[in-house]
């Protein structure tokens, strides 16, 4: 019997590799009869260059490069199997994580990194790069990322500006003559499932803007740094930004990819599936296994699962899915593909005791292995 296993990752417990690996112990420990493949996946955020750089057979790179407040932090990105792809998620260079509460602050951080990163892409050969938006500290509008490509941004009275939000509201003229051919020649593609506009009250400073510190009047601020950005680039650059769905995300780096980088906003669930070649690998399947920490109705929303769900209906595949948390389950689940849906979860038990990573493996294992013991015990009539 084959068995694909794509488990993306239960955040905070076990990434998407972690978590296959259990599954595909726990089926075995039943019949080493099983023929189980397994498939790393993400939706474009956290997790992406894992799950790509395990799903073709790719490597993972170092670099130390300027963290969100301007101090050196080491981020890691991947470069395919191919040899000429890269996949780097922002977040490894101005992530959230990278500050304490305390600091943070989306008037004061940069998005600088995400440009180096960039940077060392090229010179390891690559000309393709995918990204992954989420998890910004910065309210930037990329201005960081771009100023790191080569791309020069100056103030009315002829000097160049510096590298946070605060400075999006200086900004009169934009310079591109610096920008290395090279750079000018990448492809990129964009994991990117939200919509939100550059500005404005569904724009990227009053929606995530608090999230990242920015108090009501910090929103107010960087969203008119976010409006005076978009003026000077519609004028000297003759792009709408604002009509960019998804120009708003990760900070307003959705707007730099696509207005300065010629980059393709798409779903981050399709994007990743299609590098996997997951529909490829779904040939011969019996059984789809599937599933992340919470399932709920914003699992059919662009979510892993319900791509892989999609996929493997099509295909005319029963599709179980796993999680830790089925509290919120929906009917929309089903209809998105998946047959039936479990939680791992052996009884009541607090969250922290939940997302143990041992506990978290223990419990997919044998999960696991009562479906095993489910499929033998039927002959495998059921799956066809």
């Amino acid at each position: 019997m084959n068995i694909l296993v794509a488990m993306d990752s239960l955040k905070g417990s076990l990434s998407s590799v972690e978590a296959n690996k259990a599954i595909a112990e726990g089926f075995s420990a039943i019949n080493s009869d099983f023929n189980i493949v397994t498939v790393p996946i993400a939706d474009g955020g956290e997790g992406t260059v894992e799950a790509l750089v395990h799903a073709t057979n790719g490597q993972f790179i170092e670099k130390i490069v300027t963290g969100p407040l301007g101090q050196p932090v080491n981020a890691r990105f991947g470069i395919l199997g191919d040899k000429k792809t890269a996949v780097i998620e922002i977040a490894e260079a101005c992530g959230l994580p990278l500050l304490s509460v305390e600091k943070r602050n989306p008037l004061l951080t940069t998005s600088f990194g995400v440009g180096e990163l960039i940077l060392e892409a090229v010179e390891q050969g690559c000309h393709d790069i995918i990204i992954g938006l989420g998890g910004s500290a910065t309210n930037d509008a990329g201005v960081g990322m771009l100023q790191a490509l080569g791309y020069q941004f100056f103030t009315l009275e002829g000097e160049l500006v510096g590298f946070s939000g605060d400075e999006l509201k200086k900004i009169a003229r934009i310079d591109t003559s610096a920008v290395p051919d090279q750079v000018k020649n990448l492809k990129f593609r964009v994991a990117c499932d939200v919509n939100n506009p550059l500005y404005g009250l569904n724009g990227a400073a009053y929606i995530y803007g608090p999230q990242k510190g920015a108090t009501p009047e910090i929103v107010k601020e960087l969203d008119d740094g976010l409006r005076n950005f978009a003026a000077v680039v519609w004028e000297q650059v003759g792009k709408d930004l604002q009509q960019i769905p998804g120009a708003g995300a990760a900070g307003g780096l959705g707007a730099a990819f696509a207005g300065f980088l010629g980059a393709e906003l798409e779903s981050g669930v399709q994007l990743i599936l299609d590098y996997a070649r997951l529909e490829e690998k779904l040939q011969g399947v019996n059984l789809t296994i599937t599933g992340e920490g919470k399932l709920d109705g914003q699992t059919s929303m662009g979510k892993a699962p319900a791509g892989i769900a999609d996929l493997s209906k099509k295909h005319g595949i029963p599709v179980i899915a796993l999680a830790g948390d089925i509290s919120e389950g929906n009917p929309s689940l089903h209809e998105s593909g998946i047959t039936s849906y479990f939680t791992i979860v052996s009884g009541p038990v607090d969250l922290e005791t939940a997302i143990n990573p041992e506990v978290t493996r223990l419990n997919l294992r044998r999960t696991a292995e009562q479906i095993g013991r489910f499929l033998i015990k039927f002959d495998f009539q059921l799956i066809h």
